[in-house]
């Protein structure tokens, strides 16, 4: 089960995800072995849950990001363009950079302007390379817009809640174009993919249903909304609604 990947260290984790079957593309398990989720978070990184990283958000549980990146996998080739939106600490925008390589192109956007600084500060830990070549910039913005100056992208990630499907992403897809994303759907949450083929016809994709637990959930708010939810008693404001999804949810995987 999932939240039994917690390990020792970043590679015992990564190896875990592997063993657990929530990672089974060599690109994502070597792109996550390479950047150490350590310098993203203080607090147990090498746990498999997310954690809080103040500003009332919290980085997604490894699992959750697992399944974001072998979804979008297809779409992290050498040189692709990407759109991160609420890239929090910076750790999945960095992983999609070491996916794409030097050719490619990783924007994160960001609306708490203190994260998008400790952002750059924690890619600079391990990779400053990134930021050097370019091939990752972190940006303060409304991300329910997306990022036009770089559009179109061949994919998105999209972290926190939408409560709908929000077509100015879809428009900044590349055709073809794949987009991750949480939507709520009432009583609680789903990740669909966003297909959008050759000829620009979209199709969607539930792929998998997420629990609505007590502070798990965080909308795409701006950032003096956010601001302004409190904690639950633990500190532990989840930002990414799907960090507590269904243990069994690579059934679903690959796409």
């Amino acid at each position: 089960m999932a939240w039994r990947c917690s390990g020792l260290s970043n590679a015992d984790l990564v190896n875990r995800l592997v063993q657990a079957k929530l990672v089974h593309t060599e690109a994502v398990k070597q792109a996550m072995l390479a950047v150490d989720r350590g310098h993203f978070s203080k607090y147990k990184p090498y746990e498999d849950a997310p954690q809080t990283i103040g500003y009332n958000s919290t980085i997604s549980a490894p699992h959750m990001h697992a399944a974001a990146l072998e979804s979008l996998s297809p779409f992290l080739f050498p040189g692709a363009k990407v759109l991160d939106v609420g890239s929090g600490s910076g750790y999945l925008t960095a992983c999609m950079a070491e996916m794409v390589g030097p050719q490619g192109r990783v924007v994160g956007v960001e609306h708490i302007p203190e994260l998008v600084v400790k952002s750059e500060e924690n890619t600079k830990k391990g990779h400053l390379d990134f930021m050097e070549e370019k091939r990752l910039a972190f940006y303060t913005a409304d991300g329910r817009t997306g990022y036009r100056q770089d559009a179109p992208y061949d994919c998105i990630h999209v972290g926190a809640a939408a409560d709908s499907m929000h077509e100015e992403l879809v428009d900044q897809l590349k055709a073809p174009g794949r987009m991750f994303i949480p939507v709520d759907e009432g009583l609680g949450q789903a990740i669909y993919v966003v297909d959008k083929d050759e000829h620009g016809r979209v199709t969607k994709k539930k792929t998998m249903d997420v629990w609505q637990m007590r502070g798990s959930i965080i909308w795409l708010l701006d950032s003096k909304h956010q601001k302004n939810i409190k904690d639950d008693a633990c500190g532990n404001y989840c930002r990414a609604t799907h960090s507590s999804i269904v243990a069994n949810f690579h059934k679903y995987l690959p796409l």
